[in-house]
This record gives C-alpha cells, sequence and structure tokens, in this order.
C-alpha cells in the first residue's frame, strides 16, 4: 500500500510516519514545507493543480493528511487548516488515483461539553474559537467532497514531543524551572479544566487503522476518561520527584493539597534511576544532574517564584471527554498507553534540559 503523508513532521505527522514505516506492507512518501520531506510543498499556497500532478505521479493508495497549525490569527489558522484541504480535496477529485483521505481532526471542533458528559460524534460541533472554526470548516469540506474519507477527532494528545507550549508541555518546563533552580514552590493558575488526553503513539495507530479500514464520516480518539489538570499536575510531580509544595491560585478550598510527591531527597534520588532507563528507550542523554537537584531543593529560600498560567486558546472550557465507542467499533482501535507513562515521557525531555 502507498501512503501520501501530509505533514510528516509535526507533532502527530512524526509519531505517525514511524507508524507506518513499521508497517512492511507501507510505501511511504512524506510531503510537507519541511527539507526532511521526500517532497517539499505549501499547501496554504500551493494549487490544486500542482497537488493533482503529483498525485497523478506517485498514485498512493492513501492520502493522509496531519497538516496543520494551532497558533496564529483567524486569517493563518483559515489558510493551514482549512484553505490547506480544500486544496487537497480539490486535488483528489481531480486525480485519477482514487486515494482514501484520513484527515486528522481535533476535539476543538465539538467547543465546550456539559460537565460529566462524553461527547459522542453525532454532537452539534460549537467550537469556542477561531481555531476549533478552522478545523471544523476543514472537517466539512471533508465530508462533502464526496471522497472516500474519513476524519479522526483527535482529543488531548500527549507524550513525547508534546509542544512546549502545551498545557502538559508548560507544566513540565514550569517543574523543570522550579527544579532546576531549587524553588520549593509552585504557584499555578488555570489547572481546573478536564480534558481527554490521549498518547501520540495511540493517535499514530488510529491514524494506521483509519488507513486500513473503509469507515468514513467522523471518528473520535481519545481515552474515554476526562482527567483535571491539577490532577496531572499532581502526577506529573510524583514522576518527576518533585516534592515541594504545589499552589493552585483558583483552586476551590481543598481541591488541592499544598505539598503533594515524596520528600525530595528520596524521590528524586529514585527518579534518577528510572529516568535514566527512560531516556535510553526514547534516545535522549541520561538526566544525571537530577540526582544533584536533592540538596538544592533541600535549600530552597522563601522567595516566590512568579505563577505560571495555563489559559486555553482551545475554546474547549472546563470540560471535554471522548465517547470512544465508534474507533472500537470501527476501527478496532483501543487506547494502549495510560497517562502516567505519557506525563513520564514528557518530563523525561524536560529533565534532560537540566
Amino acid at each position: 500500500m502507498r501512503v501520501l503523508l501530509i505533514g510528516s513532521n509535526g507533532y502527530l505527522g512524526r509519531f505517525v510516519a514511524d507508524r507506518l514505516l513499521a508497517d512492511p506492507a507501507v510505501q511511504l512518501t512524506a510531503l510537507g514545507r519541511g527539507d526532511d520531506a521526500d517532497v517539499r510543498f505549501d499547501l496554504a499556497t500551493g494549487s490544486p493543480g500542482a497537488l493533482t500532478r503529483f498525485l497523478d505521479a506517485v498514485h498512493p493508495g492513501v492520502v493522509v493528511n496531519c497538516a496543520g497549525t494551532t497558533r496564529g490569527g483567524a486569517r493563518e489558522l483559515t489558510r493551514h487548516n482549512t484553505v490547506a484541504v480544500a486544496t487537497v480535496c480539490e486535488a483528489l477529485r481531480r486525480s485519477g488515483c482514487g486515494a482514501r483521505l484520513v484527515q486528522v481532526g481535533c476535539s476543538a471542533e465539538y467547543g465546550p461539553s456539559q460537565p460529566g458528559s462524553s461527547t459522542a460524534e453525532d454532537a452539534v460541533p460549537r467550537p469556542g474559537g477561531p481555531y476549533g472554526v478552522s478545523k471544523l470548516a476543514a472537517t466539512e469540506l471533508v465530508l462533502g467532497s464526496g471522497l472516500d474519507a474519513v476524519v479522526l477527532r483527535v482529543f488531548s494528545p500527549a507524550g513525547p514531543g508534546t509542544p512546549a507550549g502545551s498545557p502538559l508541555g508548560r507544566l513540565a518546563e514550569a517543574m523543570r524551572r522550579a527544579m532546576q533552580s531549587g524553588d520549593g514552590e509552585l504557584r499555578l493558575g488555570g489547572l481546573g479544566a478536564q480534558r481527554d488526553f490521549i498518547d501520540v503513539r495511540d493517535v499514530a495507530r488510529a491514524v494506521h487503522a483509519a488507513s486500513l479500514s473503509a469507515a468514513q464520516g467522523v471518528i473520535n480518539i481519545g481515552s474515554g476518561r476526562a482527567v483535571r489538570l491539577r490532577d496531572a499536575a499532581a502526577t506529573l510531580a510524583r514522576v518527576a520527584g518533585y516534592g515541594g509544595a504545589l499552589h493552585e491560585l483558583d483552586a476551590p478550598p481543598g481541591a488541592l493539597r499544598p505539598t503533594i510527591g515524596h520528600p525530595r531527597g528520596e524521590a528524586v534520588g529514585h527518579r534518577a534511576d528510572v529516568l535514566g532507563h527512560r531516556a535510553e528507550a526514547l534516545g535522549l542523554h541520561r538526566p544525571d544532574t537530577l540526582g544533584h537537584r536533592a540538596d538544592r531543593a533541600d535549600r530552597a529560600d522563601n522567595e516566590h517564584p512568579a505563577p505560571v498560567a495555563y489559559p486555553y486558546p482551545d475554546g474547549c472550557g472546563s470540560w471535554q471527554q471522548a465517547d470512544v465507542r465508534t474507533a472500537r467499533d470501527r476501527l478496532g482501535w483501543r487506547p494502549r498507553i495510560a497517562l502516567e507513562e505519557s506525563l513520564a515521557d514528557i518530563w523525561m525531555e524536560a529533565a534532560c534540559r537540566i
């Protein structure tokens, strides 16, 4: 099976590429804006005609589109998330390759959900910001294209390579800075939101399964469980061996104990060995300096670092949780990687910068 992967150098695209390359039946061609792509092509500015000629030359059986952006104003988001998908759909309609399209969408298309509910694919989308609007418009273009196509609505991806600007990425970076400087306290804001985190490697498995299936329409890809950011922060502190005080600025009374994790010296010494093994598995340098952080932490003074706030530009409000039964029934897919493992890998990359 010949697969054309668009956006192979992005956060999701890199893991999708690895998953597809692991399948000996797949012949992969990567198309993107970066130098590491097999073919350089910018969907936001390239013409459908040029892409059609390329499709006719390569003749893929499946086109996977992981390209897009989460940043920028409405115009930039529309250009990279909507116009780019219009180019892909038009090129596929013109081409004689008859390829199946797997479009990677996102949960921001749904917008806020009722706390305690699970969002199924038949929910009426009400995106709360320009990013979600641009991705929803792309989904509508795909569904209305008449192509053999499926849209995977990915909830909150996590794991190795998590962008530093994401909520979990910012949390790991704040904890790294605290451990590096010996701060015994972190003041955090915006941890009340609950999100459905799904490991990026599980997302890649879902894309692979969708490429092989005949499923069409929209399919949610998530863990099926909403996790409060303050609970993720507590887990990350435990994984990192951070035993300092964690103060949530806008928490309701009694929502989070001020100190989480284990006593600093004991926990960090243990985590240094564990993280060393994870570093080797991920191809990173061993964070030997972690073993020396206990003494610095014990000398933390009474200075209070600036609070770290976590805004939510996705417009998804305080709650999102996926109903993932369709993915199970139509793709034979289930999430495999627990959030604690995803957080351990996020921390592994942050710790290697200490």
